[in-house]
């Protein structure tokens, strides 16, 4: 049996709901109109004005019959009247269902730049906005991912040419094998390693499938330790690392191996972008969690690239990755780690100012 269109089911309803009125209308009045009739009759009768007894069978009768009449004519323009209004309310109703079926068939044959106009009945405008957010969140997520492609595509090419290149000069015998040729292409290697790693860490963070250990765990050696060991890899003219962290600070519940992550990605892109200055590492409590906050005088996120700087693959200059040697993943695993341990992660930046990144974790 086919299904009905909504259309077809508005459409039905209302004639139902007419016809049901108009039959319990009828139904009442063909009932009780000619007793109230002869009632009116008797009255008039007792009144003295006039007398019908020998005419009371034919006026009931004639009642009947006009009232037969005039209930099938009112029956005929109350179903037209009814008809025509339920068929253009069920259009008006049905036609943001249409533009929608319209606009998805379009979706699925790729193109995502239809958006659904407003609508008079407010449901059904808020429908066609919560559909407008979801085709700009698809049309965002396929921007991503062609640009993920392209980034990924560009991640691997680059040190994959460079292999190639120094292994077809060593089989053609126009370069000689030396160190220094096996460490840029171990070098190169390690660039591929390293992307891969990054790629299966992602992907296992935003499944879900990462082990997470939490313990209860002091914070303050284990910043004090990252100064120290960042604090090697810095020239004299370099940023200034600095600790702002009390000793007495509570236990938090996380994952250790995982925080040191976070806090390795945090604070080498830091020092990546920040030649001179200081760079702050700070903790604090603020309720039931602690922030922890890498501060650098670097060189800032612009304002309009803040919403995009946890997302896989972006960079605000992508010009300066072949210079950084990033992979463009670290902060979104970043992310995923903080939340999988039931924290938060937020960014401050400004251009030429410097950037503030900090992450919660819970209190033990």
């Amino acid at each position: 049996m086919a299904k009905l269109s909504l259309g077809t089911r508005l459409f039905f309803s209302h004639l139902l709901v007419m016809i049901v009125g108009l039959g319990s209308f009828i139904v009442i009045a063909k009932l009780s109109s000619p007793q109230m009739f002869v009632i009116r009759l008797e009255q008039l009768e007792k009144r003295g004005i006039f007398t019908v007894r020998s005419a009371r069978t034919y006026l009931v009768e004639g009642f009947k019959t006009a009232w037969n009449s005039s209930a099938v004519l009112s029956v005929l323009a109350g179903a037209t009247a009814a008809g025509g209004l339920s068929y253009w309310v069920s259009i008006r109703v049905t036609k943001p269902i249409r533009q929608m079926k319209a606009i998805t068939q379009k979706f699925a044959a790729g193109d995502l730049q239809e958006r659904m106009p407003e609508s008079e009945i407010p449901e059904l405008n808020q429908l066609a906005n919560s559909f407008n957010r979801m085709a700009s969140s698809l049309e965002d997520v396929e921007k991503r991912r062609r640009e993920l492609i392209s980034d990924l595509t560009h991640e691997l090419r680059t040190p994959l040419t460079v292999v190639r290149g120094y292994l077809e000069e060593l089989a053609d015998g126009e370069i000689a094998p030396s160190p220094e040729l096996y460490l840029r292409l171990v070098r190169e290697t390690r660039r591929l390693e390293r992307l891969t790693n990054d790629l299966q860490e992602l992907s296992k963070a935003e499944a879900g499938s990462l082990s997470i250990k939490t313990q209860k765990i002091s914070l303050f050696p284990i910043l004090k330790a990252f100064i120290e060991k960042f604090a090697d890899q810095l020239f004299e003219e370099g940023p200034q690392l600095i600790l702002d962290c009390p000793p007495d600070l509570p236990p938090v519940l996380a994952d250790l191996d995982r925080t040191e992550q976070v806090l390795v990605n945090l604070l080498g892109n830091a020092l990546r972008y920040t030649e001179k200055g200081s760079i702050t590492l700070r903790a604090w409590r603020d309720k039931n969690c602690v922030w922890i906050a890498v501060i650098d005088t670097g060189i800032g996120i612009a304002s309009q690239d803040l919403p995009y700087i946890f997302e896989r693959f972006w960079r605000a200059d992508k010009s300066r990755a072949s210079y950084s040697g990033g992979t463009g993943i670290g902060l979104a695993i970043a992310r995923r780690l903080v939340e999988l341990q039931g924290g938060t992660i937020e960014v401050e930046s400004e251009l030429g100012k410097g950037s503030t990144f900090r992450f919660s974790l819970p209190i033990a």
